[in-house]
């Protein structure tokens, strides 16, 4: 099952704040999605710090960056 998260009109650094939390919130088997206007590449670092991978696709101005821990 995945969860949706919309930063898209947060501005910085509350994007990432609420991406780690939601993180933490996670049930096994979870994954988030988030819906981001630019690629967050400060958070791409802490990811795989926490142990979780991720993909990203979209174009500026709309992205879309699945998570998940790497254990799954």
């Amino acid at each position: 099952m995945d969860r949706e998260l919309d930063v898209s009109d947060l501005e910085p650094p509350e994007p990432l704040e609420r991406i780690l939390d939601a993180l933490m919130e996670l049930r096994p088997g979870e994954r988030l999605v988030v819906r981001h206007r630019r690629l967050p590449y400060p958070l791409f670092d802490l990811l795989r710090r926490m142990g979780h991978r991720y993909e990203a696709a979209g174009e500026e101005g709309g992205y879309h960056i699945l998570i998940w821990p790497i254990d799954e």
